[in-house]
């Protein structure tokens, strides 16, 4: 039985430096192969493989680009609903619209969520993290009944 070949153009369009920002302009880069279908299955694994390298440098690039972020744990978690709560009283800017905006059941519920994990964590928190808490909450509730004006 002959062989049906088929052919077809392939043009690399991967960027190789920095400094590129437009598709490889070699004519080089334009190559005629006729393939058959041992050959098919071995070009799909090396497109695996060149894009899973494609992926891993584009992720490096990324997470450097991305600003390094403070350690999960409990207080940075504490400290950023507290904040949370400062932009829903409209006293510090939202970072996204950099606008100062109220929403004050918002807020409630917020300080309500961290007097329900000061709850349901009693006893299993170090004497600061309680203190912590403690204060935070003392100060948001305050701030609150004073930003609703009763």
């Amino acid at each position: 039985m002959p062989e049906d070949k088929k052919s077809f153009v392939v043009k690399d369009r991967r960027l190789f430096t920095e400094e590129d920002t437009g598709p490889a302009a070699d004519s080089e880069d334009k190559k005629v192969f006729s393939k058959t279908e041992e050959t098919a299955s071995e070009d799909k694994s090396e497109d695996k493989k060149a894009s899973s390298e494609d992926k891993t440098k584009k992720s490096d690039k990324s997470r450097k680009a991305e600003p390094r972020l403070p350690e999960i744990n409990f207080p940075t978690f504490i400290f950023s609903l507290h904040s949370s709560v400062l932009m829903q009283l409209g006293l510090i800017e939202d970072p996204v619209s950099g606008k100062n905006t109220k929403n004050l059941p918002a807020a409630k519920q917020t300080i309500d969520i961290l007097g329900m994990l000061e709850e349901k964590t009693r006893g299993n928190l170090t004497n600061e993290e309680e203190n912590m808490l403690k204060n935070i909450l003392y100060d948001l509730r305050i701030m609150y009944v004073k930003e609703k004006g009763v």
